[in-house]
């Protein structure tokens, strides 16, 4: 099985990139960090008759190499009891990608895929980071792809993901049986 880990955090080695490598080590999977993509806000011209402009930004590579993995795994950070913008904004742009000719399979490929999700917050991520999770598990029921299941952590300042215990021992058997 190829799995693709998609990082939605700002700061390089934080807590959630911590967790997430220790749930999917480097070794075992393609990693995208989106910070370092570009990806330009979605403009919804679903409705009008030109449709969307074509864009000239990192979507089409990032999408190419996500259809060509079977596992997906989404780890952000908890902001403001949501995903990251840069999570949301490459979520958001999967509107656009689904009318574009070329991905015209879009919907049905990801039928076929897994997903994961990793989220790593400070203010009572146990309970207020369920929210993101279900606003994942919505995205998934959309497009058919069967939601595997999510590891959430407690951490705000960088490193106290070392402290959180529950979600240290938790991380390697996330995914265990796909990255042996």
């Amino acid at each position: 099985m190829k799995i693709i880990v998609f990082h939605g955090s700002t700061r390089s080695d934080g807590n959630t990139e911590y967790l997430a490598h220790l749930a999917v080590p480097e070794d075992k999977a393609t990693h995208v960090y989106l910070r370092d993509c570009f990806i330009q806000d979605i403009q919804d011209e679903r409705h009008s008759e030109e449709g969307f402009p074509e864009i000239d930004d990192d979507m089409a590579a990032i999408v190419d190499q996500m259809l060509d993995h079977d596992v997906l795994v989404f780890a952000t950070p908890i902001y403001w009891y949501s995903m990251t913008s840069l999570m949301k904004t490459f979520i958001d742009r999967w509107s656009q990608i689904m009318r574009e000719d070329r991905y015209s399979h879009f919907k049905d490929r990801l039928k076929e895929k897994k997903a994961y999700v990793i989220a790593v917050g400070g203010d009572s991520p146990y309970i207020k980071g369920l929210p993101l999770i279900q606003q994942f598990k919505h995205i998934f029921e959309f497009f058919g792809t069967s939601f595997e299941g999510y590891l959430i952590g407690k951490a705000n300042k960088p490193g106290e993901i070392k402290e959180d215990q529950r979600a240290i021992q938790a991380a390697p058997t996330l995914i265990k049986e796909l990255t042996e």
